[in-house]
Protein backbone atom coordinates (compact mmCIF):
# COMPACT_ATOMS: atom_id res chain seq x y z
CA UNK A 1 0.00 0.00 0.00
CA UNK A 2 1.50 3.24 -1.12
CA UNK A 3 -0.22 6.38 0.40
CA UNK A 4 -2.14 8.39 -2.44
CA UNK A 5 0.20 11.55 -2.95
CA UNK A 6 -1.34 15.04 -1.80
CA UNK A 7 -0.95 17.83 -4.37
CA UNK A 8 -1.68 20.49 -1.51
CA UNK A 9 -1.84 20.27 1.90
CA UNK A 10 -5.50 20.35 3.46
CA UNK A 11 -6.87 23.73 5.31
CA UNK A 12 -6.66 23.07 9.07
CA UNK A 13 -5.49 24.98 12.04
CA UNK A 14 -2.98 23.83 14.58
CA UNK A 15 -3.72 23.64 18.04
CA UNK A 16 -1.31 23.72 21.19
CA UNK A 17 -2.08 21.84 24.48
CA UNK A 18 0.02 21.42 27.82
CA UNK A 19 0.60 17.78 27.59
CA UNK A 20 2.81 15.02 29.02
CA UNK A 21 4.69 12.70 26.08
CA UNK A 22 2.04 9.92 27.46
CA UNK A 23 -0.66 12.06 26.84
CA UNK A 24 0.88 13.10 23.47
CA UNK A 25 1.04 9.34 22.16
CA UNK A 26 -3.07 9.27 23.39
CA UNK A 27 -3.61 11.99 21.64
CA UNK A 28 -2.01 10.61 18.40
CA UNK A 29 -3.80 7.32 18.74
CA UNK A 30 -7.29 9.57 18.71
CA UNK A 31 -5.96 11.90 15.47
CA UNK A 32 -5.06 8.15 13.49
CA UNK A 33 -8.60 7.00 14.74
CA UNK A 34 -7.20 3.71 16.34
CA UNK A 35 -9.98 1.32 16.01
CA UNK A 36 -8.75 -1.50 18.78
CA UNK A 37 -6.84 -0.60 21.67
CA UNK A 38 -5.63 -2.60 24.70
CA UNK A 39 -4.63 -1.92 28.01
CA UNK A 40 -3.42 -3.11 31.69
CA UNK A 41 -1.23 -1.08 33.75
CA UNK A 42 2.54 -0.65 34.77
CA UNK A 43 3.98 1.94 35.58
CA UNK A 44 5.22 4.13 33.60
CA UNK A 45 3.43 3.48 30.58
CA UNK A 46 -0.36 3.04 32.53
CA UNK A 47 -0.53 7.18 31.08
CA UNK A 48 -0.65 6.67 28.37
CA UNK A 49 -3.90 4.12 28.66
CA UNK A 50 -5.24 6.33 31.47
CA UNK A 51 -5.63 9.36 29.28
CA UNK A 52 -7.28 7.62 26.34
CA UNK A 53 -9.83 6.07 28.70
CA UNK A 54 -10.62 9.84 29.83
CA UNK A 55 -10.86 10.78 25.99
CA UNK A 56 -12.87 8.22 25.79
CA UNK A 57 -15.37 8.54 28.63
CA UNK A 58 -15.56 12.60 27.38
CA UNK A 59 -16.32 11.43 24.18
CA UNK A 60 -13.48 12.81 22.08
CA UNK A 61 -12.55 9.24 20.83
CA UNK A 62 -14.19 6.06 19.74
CA UNK A 63 -12.69 2.50 19.53
CA UNK A 64 -12.87 -0.46 21.26
CA UNK A 65 -11.24 -0.16 24.58
CA UNK A 66 -10.10 -3.65 26.01
CA UNK A 67 -8.70 -3.81 29.62
CA UNK A 68 -7.15 -7.22 29.76
CA UNK A 69 -5.83 -9.13 32.41
CA UNK A 70 -2.28 -9.01 31.67
CA UNK A 71 -0.06 -7.91 29.18
CA UNK A 72 0.29 -11.15 27.44
CA UNK A 73 -3.52 -11.00 26.89
CA UNK A 74 -3.29 -7.30 25.96
CA UNK A 75 -0.50 -8.15 23.17
CA UNK A 76 -2.73 -10.85 22.09
CA UNK A 77 -5.84 -8.80 21.46
CA UNK A 78 -4.45 -6.60 19.47
CA UNK A 79 -2.36 -8.65 17.31
CA UNK A 80 -5.32 -10.82 16.15
CA UNK A 81 -7.51 -7.63 15.90
CA UNK A 82 -4.73 -6.33 13.47
CA UNK A 83 -5.28 -9.43 11.05
CA UNK A 84 -8.75 -8.83 10.59
CA UNK A 85 -8.03 -5.57 9.41
CA UNK A 86 -8.18 -3.20 12.98
CA UNK A 87 -5.73 0.04 13.49
CA UNK A 88 -4.61 -1.24 16.60
CA UNK A 89 -2.74 0.14 19.65
CA UNK A 90 -1.28 -0.93 23.35
CA UNK A 91 2.16 -1.23 24.70
CA UNK A 92 3.86 -1.58 28.41
CA UNK A 93 7.01 -0.75 30.73
CA UNK A 94 10.12 -3.15 32.11
CA UNK A 95 8.73 -6.51 32.99
CA UNK A 96 5.09 -6.16 31.84
CA UNK A 97 7.18 -5.73 28.27
CA UNK A 98 9.23 -9.00 29.21
CA UNK A 99 5.49 -10.89 30.29
CA UNK A 100 4.11 -10.46 26.91
CA UNK A 101 7.19 -11.82 24.92
CA UNK A 102 5.88 -14.94 23.45
CA UNK A 103 3.33 -12.46 21.49
CA UNK A 104 5.78 -9.86 20.91
CA UNK A 105 8.08 -12.36 19.12
CA UNK A 106 6.09 -14.03 16.65
CA UNK A 107 3.95 -10.42 15.57
CA UNK A 108 6.80 -9.69 12.93
CA UNK A 109 7.00 -12.59 10.85
CA UNK A 110 3.04 -12.76 11.04
CA UNK A 111 3.53 -9.20 9.51
CA UNK A 112 1.04 -7.64 11.98
CA UNK A 113 1.96 -3.68 11.77
CA UNK A 114 1.07 -2.90 15.44
CA UNK A 115 2.49 0.48 16.94
CA UNK A 116 3.04 0.55 20.61
CA UNK A 117 4.53 2.76 22.87
CA UNK A 118 7.09 1.61 25.67
CA UNK A 119 7.73 3.77 28.89
CA UNK A 120 10.98 2.36 29.13
CA UNK A 121 11.65 0.98 32.32
CA UNK A 122 14.53 -0.50 34.31
CA UNK A 123 13.64 -4.49 34.85
CA UNK A 124 13.59 -6.17 37.77
CA UNK A 125 15.39 -7.60 40.21
CA UNK A 126 15.34 -5.27 41.80
CA UNK A 127 12.64 -3.61 41.30
CA UNK A 128 12.56 0.25 40.04
CA UNK A 129 10.81 2.57 38.30
CA UNK A 130 12.60 4.72 36.88
CA UNK A 131 14.29 4.13 32.80
CA UNK A 132 16.45 2.25 31.10
CA UNK A 133 16.35 1.13 27.35
CA UNK A 134 16.54 -2.83 27.90
CA UNK A 135 13.22 -3.69 27.88
CA UNK A 136 12.99 -2.12 24.77
CA UNK A 137 15.92 -3.17 23.10
CA UNK A 138 15.23 -6.80 24.19
CA UNK A 139 13.36 -7.09 20.61
CA UNK A 140 15.77 -5.91 18.58
CA UNK A 141 16.25 -8.59 16.88
CA UNK A 142 13.38 -10.04 16.08
CA UNK A 143 11.59 -7.59 13.34
CA UNK A 144 10.34 -4.97 15.45
CA UNK A 145 11.20 -1.46 14.05
CA UNK A 146 12.25 0.62 17.04
CA UNK A 147 12.51 4.47 17.48
CA UNK A 148 13.35 6.62 20.44
CA UNK A 149 12.15 9.96 20.98
CA UNK A 150 13.21 12.93 23.69
CA UNK A 151 10.39 15.04 23.75
CA UNK A 152 6.41 15.20 23.89
CA UNK A 153 6.44 17.06 20.63
CA UNK A 154 8.21 14.42 18.88
CA UNK A 155 6.81 11.77 20.26
CA UNK A 156 2.98 12.78 18.85
CA UNK A 157 4.50 13.46 15.93
CA UNK A 158 6.69 9.78 15.87
CA UNK A 159 3.35 8.14 16.43
CA UNK A 160 1.56 9.34 13.57
CA UNK A 161 4.67 8.96 11.20
CA UNK A 162 4.99 5.26 12.68
CA UNK A 163 1.40 3.97 11.86
CA UNK A 164 2.07 5.03 8.23
CA UNK A 165 5.50 3.03 8.19
CA UNK A 166 4.39 -0.04 9.48
CA UNK A 167 1.13 -0.30 7.88
CA UNK A 168 2.79 0.51 4.71
CA UNK A 169 2.28 -2.74 2.57
CA UNK A 170 6.11 -3.10 1.88
CA UNK A 171 6.57 -3.34 4.86
CA UNK A 172 4.11 -4.56 7.47
CA UNK A 173 6.18 -4.83 10.57
CA UNK A 174 5.44 -3.56 14.44
CA UNK A 175 6.51 -0.39 16.02
CA UNK A 176 7.71 0.16 19.30
CA UNK A 177 8.27 3.84 20.33
CA UNK A 178 10.17 4.54 23.32
CA UNK A 179 9.85 7.27 25.45
CA UNK A 180 11.79 7.40 28.73
CA UNK A 181 9.91 6.75 32.00
CA UNK A 182 9.10 9.93 34.20
CA UNK A 183 11.63 12.32 31.93
CA UNK A 184 9.92 12.11 29.05
CA UNK A 185 6.16 10.04 30.16
CA UNK A 186 5.02 12.30 32.92
CA UNK A 187 6.70 15.58 31.84
CA UNK A 188 5.09 18.56 30.70
CA UNK A 189 5.30 20.37 27.73
CA UNK A 190 3.76 22.39 25.04
CA UNK A 191 2.60 20.16 22.01
CA UNK A 192 1.51 21.32 18.67
CA UNK A 193 -1.37 19.38 17.32
CA UNK A 194 -2.23 18.83 13.68
CA UNK A 195 -5.53 19.47 12.28
CA UNK A 196 -7.60 16.55 11.73
CA UNK A 197 -7.81 17.27 7.99
CA UNK A 198 -3.95 17.32 7.63
CA UNK A 199 -3.48 13.77 9.31
CA UNK A 200 -6.10 11.98 7.39
CA UNK A 201 -4.06 13.33 4.26
CA UNK A 202 -1.27 12.25 5.42
CA UNK A 203 -2.19 8.63 6.82
CA UNK A 204 -4.58 6.69 4.64
CA UNK A 205 -6.93 4.04 6.29
CA UNK A 206 -5.18 0.67 7.25
CA UNK A 207 -5.99 -1.99 4.55
CA UNK A 208 -4.30 -5.19 4.60
CA UNK A 209 -5.74 -5.87 1.36
CA UNK A 210 -5.68 -9.97 0.05
CA UNK A 211 -3.75 -10.57 3.66
CA UNK A 212 -6.97 -9.86 5.56
CA UNK A 213 -8.33 -12.68 7.58
CA UNK A 214 -11.54 -13.11 6.94
CA UNK A 215 -14.43 -16.04 6.09
CA UNK A 216 -14.56 -14.80 2.52
CA UNK A 217 -10.76 -14.59 2.23
CA UNK A 218 -9.80 -17.92 3.77
CA UNK A 219 -5.96 -17.77 4.41
CA UNK A 220 -3.52 -19.37 6.95
CA UNK A 221 -2.12 -17.03 10.11
CA UNK A 222 0.46 -18.69 12.38
CA UNK A 223 1.60 -22.25 10.06
CA UNK A 224 4.11 -24.13 11.55
CA UNK A 225 6.38 -24.19 8.59
CA UNK A 226 9.01 -26.60 10.22
CA UNK A 227 11.93 -26.61 8.11
CA UNK A 228 10.27 -26.61 4.83
CA UNK A 229 9.48 -23.04 4.67
CA UNK A 230 11.08 -21.73 7.91
CA UNK A 231 14.22 -20.01 6.03
CA UNK A 232 12.20 -17.97 3.42
CA UNK A 233 9.88 -16.59 5.66
CA UNK A 234 12.79 -15.11 7.91
CA UNK A 235 14.08 -13.73 4.67
CA UNK A 236 10.50 -12.28 3.59
CA UNK A 237 10.44 -10.54 7.54
CA UNK A 238 13.99 -9.16 7.10
CA UNK A 239 13.40 -8.11 3.62
CA UNK A 240 10.72 -6.07 4.85
CA UNK A 241 13.05 -4.34 7.31
CA UNK A 242 15.31 -3.54 4.81
CA UNK A 243 12.91 -1.48 2.45
CA UNK A 244 11.63 0.10 6.04
CA UNK A 245 14.75 2.84 5.41
CA UNK A 246 12.94 4.04 2.02
CA UNK A 247 9.56 4.48 3.42
CA UNK A 248 10.39 5.50 6.61
CA UNK A 249 12.16 9.03 4.54
CA UNK A 250 9.03 9.12 2.04
CA UNK A 251 6.96 9.60 5.32
CA UNK A 252 9.53 12.08 7.05
CA UNK A 253 8.75 13.93 3.60
CA UNK A 254 5.52 13.53 3.55
CA UNK A 255 5.06 14.52 7.32
CA UNK A 256 6.97 17.93 6.58
CA UNK A 257 4.91 18.64 3.52
CA UNK A 258 1.29 17.59 4.88
CA UNK A 259 1.50 18.39 8.60
CA UNK A 260 4.20 21.34 7.99
CA UNK A 261 7.00 20.27 10.85
CA UNK A 262 10.20 18.05 9.67
CA UNK A 263 13.04 16.45 11.19
CA UNK A 264 15.69 16.44 9.07
CA UNK A 265 17.26 13.00 8.83
CA UNK A 266 14.70 10.84 10.26
CA UNK A 267 17.70 8.32 11.50
CA UNK A 268 19.61 10.84 13.66
CA UNK A 269 19.96 13.90 15.02
CA UNK A 270 22.92 16.00 14.93
CA UNK A 271 23.59 18.85 17.50
CA UNK A 272 26.90 21.72 17.27
CA UNK A 273 28.40 19.03 15.22
CA UNK A 274 29.41 20.88 12.19
CA UNK A 275 32.67 21.99 13.56
CA UNK A 276 33.20 19.82 16.47
CA UNK A 277 36.23 17.93 17.44
CA UNK A 278 34.40 14.84 19.25
CA UNK A 279 31.06 13.97 19.56
CA UNK A 280 28.91 12.26 21.78
CA UNK A 281 26.03 9.77 20.71
CA UNK A 282 22.90 8.77 23.17
CA UNK A 283 19.10 8.43 22.33
CA UNK A 284 15.95 9.45 24.21
CA UNK A 285 16.10 11.90 26.87
CA UNK A 286 19.76 11.62 27.80
CA UNK A 287 19.70 14.80 25.31
CA UNK A 288 18.51 17.44 27.38
CA UNK A 289 21.59 17.17 29.81
CA UNK A 290 23.95 16.74 26.90
CA UNK A 291 23.04 19.77 24.86
CA UNK A 292 23.05 21.97 28.01
CA UNK A 293 26.54 20.74 28.87
CA UNK A 294 27.32 21.22 25.36
CA UNK A 295 26.32 25.00 24.95
CA UNK A 296 28.31 25.15 28.39
CA UNK A 297 31.39 23.43 27.20
CA UNK A 298 30.96 25.61 23.94
CA UNK A 299 31.73 28.52 25.74
CA UNK A 300 34.38 27.33 27.34
CA UNK A 301 36.07 26.35 24.00
CA UNK A 302 35.59 22.83 23.47
CA UNK A 303 34.21 21.94 20.54
CA UNK A 304 32.03 19.21 21.47
CA UNK A 305 28.94 18.30 19.55
CA UNK A 306 26.08 15.51 19.95
CA UNK A 307 24.53 12.60 17.68
CA UNK A 308 20.92 11.29 19.09
CA UNK A 309 19.84 8.42 17.19
CA UNK A 310 16.04 8.11 16.69
CA UNK A 311 15.38 4.80 15.03
CA UNK A 312 17.20 1.89 16.48
CA UNK A 313 15.64 -0.86 13.83
CA UNK A 314 16.30 -0.24 10.82
CA UNK A 315 19.83 1.09 11.97
CA UNK A 316 21.29 3.16 9.86
CA UNK A 317 24.90 1.92 9.78
CA UNK A 318 26.56 3.48 6.50
CA UNK A 319 24.88 7.26 7.16
CA UNK A 320 26.13 6.83 10.84
CA UNK A 321 29.37 5.71 9.78
CA UNK A 322 29.55 8.28 7.49
CA UNK A 323 28.52 11.22 9.93
CA UNK A 324 30.79 9.87 12.74
CA UNK A 325 33.66 9.23 10.67
CA UNK A 326 34.62 13.19 10.45
CA UNK A 327 35.36 13.49 14.15
CA UNK A 328 38.54 12.70 16.27
CA UNK A 329 36.68 10.59 18.63
CA UNK A 330 33.12 9.41 19.67
CA UNK A 331 31.52 8.83 22.73
CA UNK A 332 28.80 6.45 23.26
CA UNK A 333 26.72 6.51 26.09
CA UNK A 334 24.50 4.06 26.97
CA UNK A 335 21.39 4.05 29.05
CA UNK A 336 21.50 0.43 29.11
CA UNK A 337 23.92 -2.66 29.82
CA UNK A 338 24.46 -5.99 27.85
CA UNK A 339 26.21 -8.48 30.29
CA UNK A 340 29.08 -10.50 28.73
CA UNK A 341 29.05 -8.13 25.74
CA UNK A 342 32.08 -7.14 23.76
CA UNK A 343 34.01 -4.67 25.78
CA UNK A 344 31.60 -4.74 28.22
CA UNK A 345 29.70 -2.20 26.28
CA UNK A 346 26.08 -1.44 26.27
CA UNK A 347 23.77 -2.13 23.19
CA UNK A 348 23.95 0.73 21.34
CA UNK A 349 28.04 1.17 21.49
CA UNK A 350 28.05 -2.15 19.76
CA UNK A 351 26.19 -1.17 16.71
CA UNK A 352 27.61 1.88 16.58
CA UNK A 353 31.46 0.24 16.63
CA UNK A 354 29.98 -2.71 14.34
CA UNK A 355 28.90 0.40 12.08
CA UNK A 356 32.51 1.82 12.09
CA UNK A 357 34.01 -1.22 11.19
CA UNK A 358 33.76 -0.58 7.60
CA UNK A 359 34.66 2.75 7.35
CA UNK A 360 38.02 3.69 5.84
CA UNK A 361 38.20 6.20 8.95
CA UNK A 362 37.61 4.83 12.20
CA UNK A 363 37.76 7.84 15.32
CA UNK A 364 38.36 5.99 18.58
CA UNK A 365 34.90 5.10 20.56
CA UNK A 366 34.82 4.86 24.05
CA UNK A 367 31.49 3.56 25.35
CA UNK A 368 30.00 4.93 28.74
CA UNK A 369 27.05 3.21 30.67
CA UNK A 370 25.27 5.71 33.24
CA UNK A 371 21.54 6.64 33.94
CA UNK A 372 20.29 3.50 34.77
CA UNK A 373 17.16 2.80 37.23
CA UNK A 374 16.33 6.37 36.49
CA UNK A 375 19.35 8.01 37.85
CA UNK A 376 19.80 11.84 36.71
CA UNK A 377 22.23 12.40 34.11
CA UNK A 378 23.90 15.47 35.36
CA UNK A 379 26.09 18.08 33.19
CA UNK A 380 28.88 17.48 35.57
CA UNK A 381 28.69 13.67 34.18
CA UNK A 382 28.47 15.07 30.46
CA UNK A 383 31.62 17.14 31.18
CA UNK A 384 33.55 13.89 32.40
CA UNK A 385 32.71 12.02 29.67
CA UNK A 386 33.71 14.65 27.03
CA UNK A 387 36.98 14.76 28.91
CA UNK A 388 37.72 11.20 28.68
CA UNK A 389 36.44 11.20 25.14
CA UNK A 390 38.86 13.80 24.67
CA UNK A 391 41.68 11.59 26.34
CA UNK A 392 40.83 9.40 23.17
CA UNK A 393 41.19 11.56 20.69
CA UNK A 394 44.97 12.54 21.81
CA UNK A 395 45.78 8.36 22.19
CA UNK A 396 45.84 8.37 25.74
CA UNK A 397 45.44 4.80 26.66
CA UNK A 398 42.13 3.70 28.99
CA UNK A 399 39.04 0.93 29.42
CA UNK A 400 37.13 1.09 26.33
CA UNK A 401 33.68 1.39 28.66
CA UNK A 402 33.16 3.51 31.87
CA UNK A 403 30.66 3.15 33.91
CA UNK A 404 29.35 7.05 35.00
CA UNK A 405 28.03 7.96 38.49
CA UNK A 406 28.72 4.83 39.96
CA UNK A 407 28.76 5.19 43.99
CA UNK A 408 32.43 3.94 44.92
Amino acid sequence: MTPTAVAEAPKGTEKTALITGSEAIAVACKLADVDVITGYPIRPYDTVIQYIAQLISNGEMDCEYVVAEGEHSQFEIVKHASTVGARVFCGSSGVGWMYAFECLTVTPALRVPMVVMVGNRALDDPGAFGVEHNDALAVRDLGWQLVWVDNAQEALDTALIAYRVAEDRRIFLPCAISCDGAFLTHSQALVKIPAQEKVNAFLPRYDRGDLLLHPDNPITVAPQANEDWLMEIRRQTAAAMDRSMGVIREAYKDYERIIGRGYGNPFFEEYMTDDADVVLVGMGTLSTPCKVAIRKMRQEGKKVGLVRVRWFRPFAAEELAQCLSRFKAVGVIDRDFSLGSPYSSGVLATEVRAALYASAKRPPLVGFICGLGGREVLVPDVEKITGIVYDAAAGKPQPLTHWIGVRE
